[in-house]
């Protein structure tokens, strides 16, 4: 599946659910940041999740559905690491060539889990309190 297919299942909240883990994640992020620049990836990348999710019956709870901090904090990962290595000709080539990005557990190297797992995180963007995350402009 091209990048665009994979984009327009998103988009239109097609995209199978059985596969809708990490990996699909961060292609999307990588292909708003790479196409739209950081400000309007994240707006886009906020509202196709939150659509996605309701399209599909993922209940926003107390740990689980749309993670603001989460979703955030990847993109700016993300964004970064296109900033400094460039991008790549698909989404699945820059996952693959930043074997980085798979370990969907690289959060915890910037946020504690009381920070990461508050109310506040799931809802709005938090700094992370243990370590900056990185940036490039």
């Amino acid at each position: 599946m091209t990048d665009d297919e994979f984009l327009q299942q998103f988009e239109m909240c097609t995209f199978p659910l059985d596969q809708w883990h990490h990996r699909a994640h961060v292609k999307v992020a990588y292909l708003y940041a790479a196409r739209f620049g950081l400000d309007v990836a994240a707006k886009k990348l906020r509202d196709g999740i939150r659509a996605y999710n309701a399209a599909n019956q993922i209940q926003d709870t107390p740990t689980g559905g749309y993670h603001e901090t989460m979703t955030q904090a990847w993109l700016r990962i993300i964004h970064t690491t296109i900033q400094e290595y460039g991008p790549l000709p698909t989404a699945d080539e820059f996952f693959d060539f930043h074997p980085q990005l798979s370990q969907k557990k690289n959060l915890r190297l910037f946020y504690s889990v009381e920070v990461f797992m508050s109310p506040r995180a799931k809802r709005e963007f938090v700094e992370p309190d243990l370590t900056h995350l990185p940036t490039k402009q």
